[in-house]
C-alpha cells in the first residue's frame, strides 16, 4: 500500500509539474476544475494518511511525547505550506492565515476534542489523563492565540487587525521563543507531563524505554525517509490546489473564511482520525497530546510563517479576529481550561465542546 501510494502521488506531482500550467491556466469549465480539484484532494489526503501512518510507526519506536510531536510537526508543516502557497498564489488573501489558524483551533479544540470526549465517555464512562501535560499545553495556547488573534485588534499603530513591521518581527520572535521553550519542556526535563502513568497506557510507557533501546537505527531512518517522502508531494502540490481553491471560492461567491476551513480540514482530518482512534482505545493522553499539540504548533509556527510571507511580499496580513470570532475563541479557551482542570473527563464536556463547534460552523455561512 505504501509503495502504491508513493507511486501514484509522485506521478501526480510529475503530471502537474509538466502539464499543470496549461491545466490551471484555463479553469472556465466547472467540471474540469472540479475534476482537477478532486484529483489533487485525493492525492493530498492519501499522502496525509501516509504521513500519519509513518509518524505512528515512529511513535511506537520513540514513545511519548516524541511520537505525537513528530506527527504534529509534520501536519503543521503541511498546513504552513498550504497557507503560504495560497498567499503567494492569490496575492490577495490578507485574512487567510488568520482564518486557517482560527479554523484549526475550532476544529481541534471543539470539534475533535468534543467528539473524542463524547465517544470516550459513552464507551468508557470516565477517562483519565495527565493534568500537568494538559495545563502545560493550555498555558502556551492561551497567550499565543491571544497575542496572534486578539491583540492586533487593539493596537493603535495600525487598523483592521494588522501589525506594524516592528510588531510583526517582534511578535514572531516572541512566538517562536515561547514555542521553543515549550518543546524543550515537552521533550526534556518534563516529558513525563505528557505521559499517562495509569492503566494500559502506563504499562506501555514502562516498556517503552526498553523497546526504544532495542529499536534498530535502520528502522527509524526508513520511517523518517518515508515520512518525508509523503510530506514532500503535499508541499509540491499545494500551489496547484491553492490556485483551484481560490478560483472555486471566487466563482461560487463563498465566504472567504471557507478557504481557511478547507485547508484546516484537509490537513488535520488524518490526525483527527488518529486522535479519535486513541480515545476509543482509552488512550486519552495520546489524544490530548495530538489535539492540544496541534493547536500549540499551529499558532507557534503559522504566525511567524504568515507574517514572514507578508513582509517578504509586501502583502497585508490581517490577524485580528472579528468580534463574534473573538467571543468564540474566548469561550473555547475558557471551556478548554475548565475541561482539563480535573483528572477525568465525561460525556458532558464533549457535548459542550461540540455545541460550540456547531455554532462556529453556522457563523461561517451566516455571520
Amino acid at each position: 500500500m505504501g509503495t502504491a501510494r508513493l507511486a501514484v502521488v509522485w506521478a501526480t506531482v510529475g503530471a502537474f509539474a509538466w502539464f499543470g500550467k496549461a491545466w490551471l491556466g484555463d479553469l472556465t469549465s466547472p467540471l474540469f476544475a472540479l475534476a482537477l480539484f478532486a484529483w489533487l484532494l485525493v492525492a493530498i489526503f492519501w499522502c496525509a494518511f501516509g504521513v500519519v501512518h509513518e509518524a505512528e510507526e515512529l511513535a511506537d519506536i520513540l514513545g511519548e511525547p516524541l511520537g505525537t510531536l513528530v506527527l504534529t510537526l509534520s501536519i503543521v508543516v503541511i498546513e504552513v505550506a498550504l497557507v503560504s502557497a495560497v498567499m503567494l498564489g492569490a496575492k490577495d488573501a490578507p485574512t487567510l492565515g488568520r482564518d486557517t489558524m482560527f479554523a484549526v483551533l475550532m476544529i481541534v479544540l471543539n470539534g475533535v476534542v468534543g467528539l473524542g470526549l463524547l465517544v470516550g465517555g459513552l464507551r468508557h464512562h470516565q477517562q483519565s489523563y495527565n493534568l500537568q501535560g494538559a495545563s502545560a499545553f493550555l498555558s502556551v495556547i492561551i497567550p499565543l492565540s491571544t497575542l496572534a488573534l486578539i491583540i492586533p485588534n487593539f493596537t493603535t499603530s495600525t487598523r483592521d487587525g494588522t501589525l506594524t513591521t516592528l510588531q510583526a518581527v517582534t511578535f514572531s520572535g516572541f512566538t517562536l521563543a515561547l514555542y521553543a521553550v515549550f518543546l524543550l519542556i515537552q521533550t526534556g526535563r518534563h516529558s513525563d507531563f505528557f505521559q499517562d502513568g495509569s492503566g494500559a497506557e502506563g504499562s506501555r510507557s514502562v516498556a517503552e524505554p526498553e523497546r526504544r533501546t532495542k529499536a534498530p537505527a535502520g528502522s527509524i531512518v526508513r520511517h523518517t525517509v518515508l515520512l518525508v517522502a509523503n510530506i514532500l508531494p503535499i508541499v509540491l502540490l499545494s500551489k496547484s490546489l491553492a490556485t483551484i481553491l481560490d478560483h472555486g471560492i471566487a466563482a461560487l461567491g463563498a465566504p472567504s473564511a471557507l478557504s481557511g476551513v478547507l485547508i484546516a480540514a484537509i490537513v488535520f482530518t488524518p490526525e483527527a482520525i488518529s486522535a479519535l482512534k486513541a480515545v476509543a482505545r482509552n488512550e486519552l493522553q495520546r489524544a490530548i497530546n495530538l489535539c492540544l499539540g496541534a493547536a500549540t504548533s499551529t499558532i507557534g509556527l503559522t504566525v511567524p510563517a504568515v507574517l514572514a510571507v507578508g513582509l517578504l511580499t509586501g502583502q497585508t496580513v490581517v490577524l485580528g479576529l472579528k468580534p463574534t470570532e473573538m467571543t468564540l475563541l474566548a469561550v473555547t479557551l475558557i471551556l478548554s481550561t475548565l475541561t482539563f482542570s480535573g483528572l477525568r473527563t465525561t460525556v458532558l464536556e464533549g457535548a459542550v465542546h461540540l455545541i460550540v463547534f456547531f455554532v462556529y460552523l453556522v457563523l461561517i455561512f451566516s455571520p
